[in-house]
């Protein structure tokens, strides 16, 4: 089994260290010691992962019937046009997102440099790799 030092956790929740600690502390994310260090069990991080995407999906979603469930809000930082196709690029979080599409359609959602957007990402597939 894997365990990941309060850090590492942090780093792949995309969260602050102290936060961890704090989750750690109120008993919402278990731990046990190795080496003289806190460690969270893999299995438990995973499970308190999902419970964190979920608790947000149901947020995001509420207000209206969306089949995506990897909605990432962001904001526009460029946008090419030509007369056809546009090629829109946000920054969602720590994610570059890139997105291509008619250009009649980034005119009308109003997409440029600055805008608050919402990247809805939905593929039948997807690649994971392990580091």
């Amino acid at each position: 089994m894997t365990d990941y030092r309060i850090a590492e956790a942090a780093d792949l929740l995309g969260v602050s260290d102290d936060t961890v600690r704090r989750w750690v502390d109120a008993g919402r994310v278990p731990s046990t010691t190795r080496d003289g260090r806190a460690v969270i069990p893999g299995a438990d991080l995973a499970a308190h992962a999902a419970s964190l995407v979920d608790d947000a999906e149901r947020e995001r979603t509420r207000a209206g019937s969306v089949s995506a469930r990897n909605r990432m809000t962001g904001i526009v930082t460029r946008v090419v046009k030509d007369s056809v196709m546009a090629q829109i690029e946000m920054v969602c979080g720590p994610y570059r997102v890139v997105s291509l599409m008619s250009a009649e359609a980034a005119t009308e959602l109003g997409l440029e440099p600055g805008v608050r957007a919402i990247a809805s990402v939905k593929s039948t597939s997807v690649v994971v790799e392990r580091p």
